[in-house]
């Protein structure tokens, strides 16, 4: 079984994603940030550097979803492809830091990849508000965050939810994280808990 995490950045993806696979014995499979080598350039020159990032994740991502197709285990991934062309690749066109031509680039090569990739048996999508967002990027102190613009965090916040609820075709669980602590609240965690085992196991 393959289950995603969705959401923005400083939602809490790689936080539930390690508390989920505690909890359930699942296989983690987080996002390569921290050994991203175009990272700390893009957030410097965004437009100079997206289109680099971006098939960096692409490849990545592709890697990941291969092997969760050739594992028996129940992975829990950490973002996943889907995500990255419909909301980063699309947002950063939107936004003119990616132009026409890298862009057709970009979607030739992802529309060949699509063809050997098949939805996760279920997405969870943490759905955040942007003071939410920033309070916790904030929190995590990542000196290449700090410079994010509000916009594009907005911009990253509405192509989510055109991406969840317009485009994406598979099973969608959405937890509203705003006024949730799942890392530090007993009593919060357990309540995703509970709708992870409802729609995946019918318990209540």
């Amino acid at each position: 079984m393959h289950i995603g995490v969705a959401g923005n950045i400083g939602s809490g993806k790689t936080t539930l994603t390690g508390l989920l696979s505690k909890h359930y014995g699942w296989t983690p499979k987080y996002e390569a940030v921290s050994y991203n080598p175009f990272l700390e350039d893009y957030y410097r020159d965004i437009p100079r550097w997206s289109f680099n990032l971006e098939v960096y994740f692409l490849t990545q991502r592709l890697k990941d979803v291969m092997e969760i197709a050739r594992s028996s285990e129940t992975v829990i991934q950490d973002r996943t492809i889907f995500e990255g062309v419909y909301v980063f690749v699309a947002n950063n066109y939107e936004q003119g830091n990616l132009s026409q031509r890298d862009f057709d680039a970009y979607m030739d090569l992802f529309n060949v990849v699509m063809q050997n990739v098949k939805v996760p048996d279920l997405l969870i999508y943490l759905k955040s508000s942007i003071p939410h967002l920033v309070a916790q990027i904030q929190k995590r102190g990542r000196d290449y965050e700090q410079s994010m613009s509000l916009d594009y965090l907005k911009g990253l916040n509405d192509r989510y939810d055109r991406f969840i609820y317009g485009q994406y075709k598979g099973e969608v669980l959405t937890i509203e994280t705003d006024n949730l602590d799942f890392e530090h609240n007993p009593e919060d965690f357990a309540s995703i808990v509970d709708k992870i085992d409802a729609r995946l196991f019918g318990l209540f």
